[in-house]
């Protein structure tokens, strides 16, 4: 997911912030645990958050557990384990494999192509136990690259399936942990909304991060498209033009967010999730907007 959605770190209480990276140490130990060691390479702090929404109506209580890790091998670490983890962890994997997939078949690099074999037999164990995901991610991953690759002038429509995979993703995360559809109906239609405005922001957020570098390689960018870039005007006068249309649409969707997450059931967590819809969202929507650098301490990365 781009490493877009993490917390406001300055924000977050000492123990909020422990159960926090204590997720993600979860999801690395489940995926060295189950897949070996290299995969533990494609994770980012997007699966902590996931994870963390999923299992936020859980009425079971974390058990932390303080662990050694080969990076932590002298101070142990709080780990922590659950299902939602585990969703988590095959979800980075799935979406590992069709970046994989999207460099072979845009690039023809040696890296990926070695990269996608070495990852076959995870890619088939990940079928075999996420079917229906891993089939939908793949249709609506394909049907976004022929947009993009047409250069669609319609940020709604290029942005549509990326939305739908993340809609389609916390939907099968809720069956995964919690039963099918029927038994939780309005539990799915939550997610789905969450799932669906997150997507939307994540793929205009990551447009317009991209602004200069795409004007400077020449590659496609719906907001050059929708608001016809002139040739005569920098990418600061670009921006500045767009602007009022660009903090419109970002702010709406972290707004629909915000109200669909406030109708759940929160169990466990929810100072931390809060952080990261309330404060750490529209904290990088300002810096993408701005352009200001994340910090690399207190605020922002991790």
């Amino acid at each position: 997911m781009l490493g877009y959605v993490i917390p406001d770190k300055g924000e977050l209480k000492v123990r909020e912030y422990e159960i926090y990276t204590g997720y993600y140490c979860g999801i690395c130990k489940y995926i060295g645990s189950i897949y070996g060691q290299l995969p533990r390479m494609v994770l980012s702090y997007d699966a902590a958050f996931i994870a963390l929404l999923l299992a936020c109506v859980d009425e079971e209580p974390d058990a932390p557990s303080a662990e050694h890790c080969v990076v932590h091998h002298i101070r142990r670490k709080t780990t922590i384990r659950n299902r939602a983890i585990e969703f988590s962890g095959d979800l980075m994997l799935i979406l590992a494999w069709y970046k994989l997939l999207d460099d072979v078949n845009d690039e023809g690099r040696l890296s990926a192509k070695a990269g996608l074999a070495a990852f076959r037999p995870i890619w088939r164990k990940l079928q075999k136990k996420h079917p229906s995901l891993c089939s939908i991610i793949g249709e609506r991953l394909e049907a976004l690259a022929v947009l993009e690759k047409e250069h669609c002038p319609s940020i709604d429509r290029v942005s549509e399936d990326f939305a739908q995979v993340m809609s389609l993703i916390l939907q099968e995360g809720i069956t995964f942990l919690y039963g099918p559809e029927e038994q939780s109906s309005t539990l799915h239609e939550i997610y789905a909304n969450i799932g669906y405005h997150l997507g939307k922001w994540i793929y205009l957020i990551d447009a317009v991060d991209d602004i200069e570098e795409n004007l400077e390689t020449g590659s496609y960018n719906p907001l050059l498209h929708r608001f016809d870039y002139r040739q005569d005007e920098t990418a600061e006068e670009f921006r500045a033009r767009i602007d009022d249309q660009l903090r419109f649409n970002l702010f709406t969707y972290l707004a629909v967010i915000s109200e669909s997450f406030e109708s759940l059931d929160i169990q466990k967590n929810s100072g931390i999730i809060e952080n990261v819809i309330f404060f750490g969202l529209n904290r990088r929507t300002e810096e993408v907007l701005k352009r200001i650098k994340p910090e690399r301490s207190g605020h922002g990365r991790l």
